[in-house]
């Protein structure tokens, strides 16, 4: 039998604007296994949050629609379920933690009204009366101090690193089979970050969930990922485990994001390097190689070669670099 939670096959996300119908994620396909943690990652306009956004069915309405392919949880397919399916499976077998809590709490609400909504909505099988005790162990697990208390307190009232530990308790307290945690970390300072990725290592462990982490920052891909999705304007240009990434990168965009990460070699007057230019607006996609415009493989003989100008003509991605 097959460990596969989610499988996406194909997929393929749009989104309706003034400029036209636009591709954001075109033809992605991925397998998460029980238990793994998949690493995506991508500069910002890469396609990472709208790819999670699909698998939820979160895409804003009527603009994002999914156009074509498969998400299937355990077998079953998401986009053929109905509305009530997809929002049994939401929050209560696939979870999110999202980039900044403190859009994504209630800001009217206290910390316990909102997790007790979890529970209501989600947890029939805990008693109302207990729903207070189980809200306090679920902050007291995700490591926040006198949890009784902060069940009375308001989002805007808490500290950016609080505020990520209730989002994670409230995403945990389902005890989902997925987290998908969407740069949970981006906001905060280098100690809470750190706090934050081993308790989610630690919860994972704990509970056996499969984890989709969404990144731009390959030291916490290197820490917390076992295989890793690189995409690239809407693409998939790599996918491999984290071992051969960081060994054996093989796509030029890779190797860029891998020379920017610092390094202790370098000295203080050392420049990072960088990947000049940037991501290739949704109107303007290129038919060929997405990243030419910023590869450092590609001359200006190479782009007058006729291999490289059939693969331009025929919306090829350009593998000349793979021979260099």
């Amino acid at each position: 039998m097959s460990d596969v939670i989610l499988a996406v096959k194909s997929l393929t996300t749009q989104f309706q604007t003034e400029q036209g119908l636009l591709t954001v994620v075109d033809d992605l396909s991925f397998e998460l296994r029980a238990g793994e943690t998949l690493g995506i990652v991508g500069e910002s306009g890469c396609g990472k949050s709208v790819t999670a956004m699909s698998i939820l069915g979160l895409l804003p309405q009527p603009y994002g629609r999914v156009s074509g392919g498969e998400i299937l949880f355990q077998g079953q397919d998401l986009l053929k379920a109905s509305a009530q399916q997809r929002y049994q499976l939401r929050g209560n077998r696939i979870a999110m933690i999202f980039q900044d809590p403190m859009t994504a709490l209630n800001p009217v609400q206290t910390i316990g009204q909102q997790l007790a909504e979890v529970f209501e909505l989600h947890r029939s099988d805990v008693a109302k009366p207990k729903v207070k005790a189980a809200s306090i162990a679920l902050l007291e697990k995700v490591g926040i101090t006198e949890p009784a208390a902060r069940l009375l307190v308001y989002p805007h009232q808490l500290s950016g690193g609080m505020r990520q530990r209730v989002m994670i308790a409230m995403a945990l307290a389902c005890r989902p089979d997925i987290l998908i945690a969407d740069e949970p970390t981006t906001a905060l300072d280098v100690t809470i970050q750190a706090q934050i990725l081993e308790l989610i290592q630690s919860l994972q462990q704990e509970t056996g969930m499969a984890v989709i982490f969404i990144t731009h920052d390959l030291g916490v891909v290197a820490e917390m990922c076992d295989q890793v999705l690189v995409m690239y304007a809407g693409k998939a240009v790599e996918q491999t485990d984290v071992f051969t990434l960081f060994d054996f990168p093989r796509h030029p965009y890779t190797k860029g994001l891998h020379a920017a990460m610092p390094s202790i070699s370098q000295t203080a007057k050392s420049k990072l390097l960088t990947i000049e230019g940037q991501v290739p607006p949704l109107h303007a996609m290129p038919k060929g190689c997405r990243f030419a415009n910023r590869c450092q493989y590609v001359s200006a003989q190479c782009e007058q070669s006729p291999q490289m100008q059939w693969q331009q003509q025929h919306g090829v991605a350009c593998w000349h670099w793979q021979e260099i």
